[in-house]
Formats: C-alpha cells, structure tokens, sequence
C-alpha cells in the first residue's frame, strides 16, 4: 500500500522545468516589454520625462534624504532619522502657535474662495455676447500674469503707511481717522490684506481652463434639461454644467491647491519684510525660507518641506475624489 505524498513531492516543480520568477520581476519584465514595443512614443515622450525627473523628483527626493539629517549647506549632511518631524510637532513653537494656523486660515479661505470665484467669474462672462467676451476676461487675468509688479506697486501704495496711501487719504478726507494708519505693520489687519489680495491675483490659468470648460458643454444639455424639469440657471449650473466640465473643474482644483500653498511670498512682497510683524503673516512657505535662507538649517527646511509636500498630495487626492471620472463617465 502506498503512502501519501509529502508536500514536497507535490510542490516540486517537474524535472527540467525552471521556477516561475517572483511577481514583481514578471510585473517589471512586462514593463520594460511594453515601453520596448511603443519605444517612439517613449522617444518623443523623453524631453518631457528628461526635464520631470531633473526639477521634479530628483529634487524631491533629495529632499526626503535631507529630511532625515542635520545639514547646514557647508558640512557633510549627518544621519539623525525623524527627529526634525518630532521636534516640528513638539519643539517648534512658532510653528504650531502662528505657522499653522495662519496656513490653515489662509488655504481655508483664499483655497476655495478663489476657487468659486474663478467658476463664478468664468460663467458670468460666458453668459456675455461674444463681442465683448475677450475684454472681460483679459481684465480678470491680467492681475495673475503681473502679480509681483501689482503688489509691489499698486496695493503696496494702497496700503501705504502715510497720508499719501490711497487707503489711508480717502478715509482720513471722509474723517472715519484722525491719522494715517499702518496697515502692512498691523498684524490685526496683515492677514486680511493677504487675503484680498491673493484673492485679486486668484484669477489664473484655472479660471482660463474654466472659462474654456464652459464653452465645450453640449447646449442641447440644457434643452434636454428644461424638458426634463429643470426651472432656473442654478439648477443648470448644478445637474448639467458641472458635471459636464469635470476635468477642467478639476483641473483648476489641482491649480488652487498649488497656488494656495505657494502663495507665502505675498507677505514678504507686501510689507518688504523676511518675517512679518508678530508672525501675523507667517505662513508654510515662509517658514520653510526662514530655517532654509536665514537659518542655514536645510535638514530641518527639508522636513518642513516633505510636511507640505504630503498635504498638499492629500488635497489634491481630495480633489480628484470629488471630480474625478468615476465608472464609465
């Protein structure tokens, strides 16, 4: 009678026969097979790729390696594991006192604000004859293209400190003063100035990407529409245009993020200060310009960076939820 077999003499491949490769190696295999058989579109593709992983993931990798040491830019960087990401939440009064609240306060604001703002300004305009179309929207985007000339210059002046500031000479010619104010060294008023005024400058390529979105929806959309109940513009806007113009909706979402996180050198541009007074305009940019330009501390910069890098990858993750093509749309 014969005995049962062993695992091992049912797992054992046959005579002559090689083990099949781990999956990764398949999955890698089948990679560099695929990119083979399309290698012209990889060809043209390669400036592109070339450019992306120079400026964009070498230095963000570089960044992750830095956040780990303790670096001054002139040693040779020194292994310290995560203990600037400890000493952030823990030791860095400035950050969790001003830095984070003055972020979060501003993307809260200025992130969707601009946002609708941009939808809001771009569908008034499409409701425009096509004659007049163009002026309103070069008056929208213009801001955004001379941003920096506009803030050192105009709300600069705006804002300027003595009788001559445009703000401060109206309202002291309407008596609502006694003297002239200083608006940019006020931290009370600091943050909202920023705020207005990157809320100016919010009109940009996104506005643009929802300008021309408007202009690819089906008008037979809303004919269809109207025979199926709905009443008003803003019911159009909500069941028809939107969902129609999910990827430049989305797109402009990526945008807003990008420039809302970004957008720290407005402080230094509008009171010509590193730091601001009392921190009231503090914000993740300018922290990570403190320790990195005035500090010398690049490690401790590259954590802060790496910080911001990961939210604002889970933002955009957010938003690409939200506008997304889900299914078979």
């Amino acid at each position: 009678m014969k005995s049962a077999p062993t695992s091992t003499e049912i797992t054992a491949p046959p005579v002559g026969t090689k083990p099949e490769p781990p999956l990764f190696v398949r999955r890698i295999k089948r990679l560099v097979k695929e990119i083979w058989q399309a290698r012209l579109s990889y060809l043209f593709l390669a400036p592109f790729l070339l450019c992306f992983t120079c400026f964009i993931i070498v230095p963000v990798l570089i960044a992750a390696l830095l956040s780990v040491t303790t670096f001054n830019g002139f040693g040779f960087p020194r292994f310290i594991g995560f203990k600037h990401f400890v000493d952030v939440l823990t030791q860095d009064v400035v950050f969790m006192k001003y830095t984070l609240p003055n972020t979060l306060k501003f993307a809260i604001i200025v992130g969707p604000g601009g946002y609708m703002l941009s939808f809001a300004f771009a569908w008034l305009i499409h409701q425009l004859p096509k004659q007049i179309r163009d002026y309103f929207t070069l008056a929208l985007y213009a801001p955004s293209m001379v941003g920096g000339v506009a803030l050192s210059v105009v709300w600069a002046a705006t804002f300027s400190g003595d009788r001559v500031g445009y703000l401060n000479n109206v309202l002291l010619r309407l008596g609502l003063i006694d003297s002239p104010h200083l608006w940019l060294q006020d931290p009370k008023y600091l943050m909202t100035i920023m705020i207005i005024v990157t809320l100016w400058t919010s009109m940009g390529v996104g506005f643009l990407a929802m300008l021309g979105g408007l202009q690819t929806v089906n008008t037979e959309l809303y004919e269809a529409g109207r025979i199926d109940g709905i009443k008003n513009s803003l019911q159009e806007v909500f069941y028809i245009t939107i969902p129609s113009m999910k990827p430049q909706m989305l797109f402009s979402g990526v945008m807003a993020i990008v420039g809302t996180l970004k957008a720290g050198a407005i402080s230094t541009q509008l009171t010509g200060l590193t730091i601001t007074p009392n921190y009231a305009g503090h914000l993740m940019t300018n922290h990570i310009e403190d320790y990195a330009f005035l500090r010398y501390e690049w490690g401790y910069a590259s954590a802060l960076s790496v910080i911001l890098l990961i939210l604002s990858y889970g933002l955009m993750r957010g938003v690409y939820k939200l506008f997304g093509t889900k299914g078979e749309e």
